[in-house]
């Protein structure tokens, strides 16, 4: 499993075999059965995971109860609810796992101060964060300027492995439109 973690660091910065003894020395390891929630809205954010295996899913619940889904997270993938994780304030999302997942975890202190002592790691992170930023402001527009089909079709050829993964009313939710559209889409 920290060889996983090892490869996806590498594809950024180099790091020495020492470097990367420091580095993982300032992560957790945990698994998770599908359902368990990692994350849970309203509490504090203790962790940004690193996805080793499995599937996540972010979710806002607004206040009517709907369950809205902002994200998946697969392998190679880093999630958290991000705002809380670096304000050190409550969730106003949840993280739960849609299959058993494996990750490594890092709290804002431990990722702080690796950013500090080895300073690569802080332009590792640096392009981790600006990867998402990017990927989030496409989400964005593609929701003011796509219809439902084109985000379908947009979803299935950037992620083709989600639908076989992901049940088609949480694909739904993260397209915006219910189960029902959805089923016509994929026809």
């Amino acid at each position: 499993m920290k060889e996983k973690l090892k490869k996806h660091i590498e594809k950024v910065i180099p790091l020495t075999d020492d470097e990367y003894l420091f580095v993982v020395s300032h992560f957790s390891f945990k698994n998770y059965k599908k359902n368990d929630i990692l994350i849970q809205q309203g509490e504090k954010v203790k962790y940004c995971y690193f996805v080793v295996s499995g599937l996540l899913k972010l979710v806002y619940g607004d206040k009517n109860g709907k369950q809205h889904i902002v994200s998946f997270a697969m392998e190679d993938w880093w999630e958290s609810d991000f705002s809380a994780y670096f304000t050190q304030t409550k969730a106003k999302m949840s993280l739960q796992c849609i299959e058993d997942t494996n990750v490594f975890c890092i709290t804002l202190e431990d990722y702080q101060k690796l950013s500090i002592d080895l300073p690569k790691m802080q332009s590792f992170f640096l392009k981790k964060s600006n990867s998402g930023h990017i990927a989030s402001q496409y989400r964005i527009l593609s929701f003011l300027t796509s219809n439902a089909k084109e985000r379908y079709e947009q979803l299935l050829k950037q992620y083709p492995s989600l639908f076989q993964r992901v049940p088609k009313t949480l694909l739904a939710s993260y397209l915006g439109v219910s189960r029902e559209p959805l089923s016509r889409l994929s026809s």
